[in-house]
């Protein structure tokens, strides 16, 4: 049983902000753990060769750090069943700064019969959105 009150909610009512850090370490991490050794996420050489500003973090550990705004909320990641994003721009990581992930997620839809709420996710870095249409799906 989750602590939400689906009768308590409003569409448009936020649900928490969370600021990530992205550092190198974190993209060697992901690597690791995905399998995916793609040089243009770790060599910046070979991401401007390809046309990149720079070293780019994986879309799938972007998609992965913004969701958890959501798990946070719900208290469950076995709670999310459905999850969804459109990717529109690239996350660079500095190699001393890293890059910071602003992720803010609004309730975007109420299904009452379904004891089911949308979870709207709005992810920006450098005041650009990197997600477009990121949206959760939670079974309360």
């Amino acid at each position: 049983m989750t602590h939400i009150n689906l009768a308590g909610l409003q569409i448009g009512d936020e649900i928490g902000t969370t600021e990530f850090l992205l550092t190198r370490d974190s993209l060697v991490r992901y690597a690791g753990a995905s399998g995916d050794f793609n040089p243009i996420h770790y060599r910046d050489d070979v991401a401007v060769s390809v046309g990149l500003p720079g070293v780019l973090a994986h879309g799938m550990l972007t998609m992965g750090v913004a969701i958890q705004v959501a798990v946070n909320w719900v208290g469950d990641s076995g709670k999310i069943v459905d999850y969804q994003v459109r990717f529109t721009k690239p996350v660079v990581v500095d190699p001393v700064d890293g890059a910071v992930l602003k992720v803010t997620g609004k309730i975007g839809e109420i299904d009452v019969e379904k004891n089911q709420v949308r979870i709207d996710l709005a992810a920006v870095f450098n005041e650009t959105a990197v997600l477009g249409k990121a949206q959760a799906r939670v079974q309360l």
